[in-house]
């Protein structure tokens, strides 16, 4: 199993840089960067550094993690200009790039910039398409589409990614739609979730592959949750009761590895681990360090 990190975006490029270099000497196997332009909150005055920009800086930086977007709104670019980004990329990390791409959800960075939001069926529509429009830029040497929503006519994306297939990951939990999104184009996706939404969720992934003749093993899969990690049992309950509103490992280390098996065994491929709970700076490292050293076993 892989582990990644991912840090905060509210950060400033110099600590998210130091984290980045520090994950990737201890061990870690990838940095994930959430692709926002500003906080889902009334007050969206918190500096918020363009996700893309940043994975460009750290992959020129940090030379062994792979990178990628948790996920990229497919409603923000364009998927073309998308697709000529994250191949850029790829070749300046010399193939280290995975191109995370979801339907998009904030509603108030559409407000605040202009850019329109559809409804949820319009939203997973266009990115159904943007998959295709993004796989036939990276597969052929001049791409036509006639979609709905997006038109190629004889389009070039050169150089081509360092990668062939460029990793193409899907980022949503939706059954009837996204998950179908996910086993007809992408390589590889990921969800927010408990070990037993995991494991319901790839089931459901596997019957789309199956009736759509794809591979299950073709698709790696990823999962996210917050965690809190500590030998303080009083903490460890109080955690345990609160209403988190997302997925979370919650534990001892000893309980938290328990955990982490239980994804490895249900066929989880990599376990991302976001910075939104490990506390202060010092605090922090020493959580990650423990995390990948007591739990992961680097």
């Amino acid at each position: 199993m892989r582990f990644s990190f991912w840090p905060n975006p509210s950060q400033s490029y110099t600590d998210v840089l130091a984290l980045a270099q520090h994950v990737e000497r201890t061990g870690w196997d990838g940095f994930w960067y959430a692709d926002h332009f500003m906080p889902n909150a009334e007050d969206t005055s918190a500096p918020w550094p363009e996700a893309w920009t940043t994975l460009s800086a750290i992959a020129a930086s940090v030379p062994r993690l792979r990178i990628g977007s948790l996920v990229s709104g497919n409603t923000y670019r364009h998927p073309a200009v998308l697709a000529k980004m994250a191949a850029t990329l790829d070749h300046i990390s010399g193939g280290r790039v995975v191109l995370g791409l979801g339907a998009g959800w904030q509603e108030n960075e559409h407000d605040q910039y202009g850019l329109d939001f559809y409804d949820v069926p319009e939203r997973l529509a266009r990115l159904d398409e943007a998959c295709q429009v993004i796989n036939a830029l990276y597969k052929d040497s001049k791409a036509n589409f006639a979609g709905k929503y997006y038109q190629l006519t004889d389009a070039t994306l050169e150089p081509k990614p360092v990668q062939s297939p460029m990793p193409l990951m899907i980022g949503g939990g939706g059954e009837k739609v996204t998950l179908r999104i996910t086993a007809q184009h992408a390589t590889e996706w990921n969800v927010w979730g408990t070990v037993d939404t995991l494991k319901h969720k790839m089931e459901v992934l596997d019957a789309h592959c199956e009736r759509l003749g794809r591979n299950p093993k073709d698709i790696q899969r990823s999962a996210v949750a917050l965690l809190f990690m500590s030998d303080d049992k009083a903490f460890v309950e109080k955690m345990k009761a609160a209403d988190l509103q997302q997925a979370a490992i919650i534990g001892s280390v000893a309980e938290v590895k328990e955990i982490v098996a239980q994804y490895e065994a249900i066929g989880v491929d990599e376990l991302i681990v976001p910075d939104f709970t490990l506390g202060p700076a010092e605090q922090k490292l020493s959580t990650l360090d423990t995390f990948i050293t007591q739990v992961a076993g680097r």
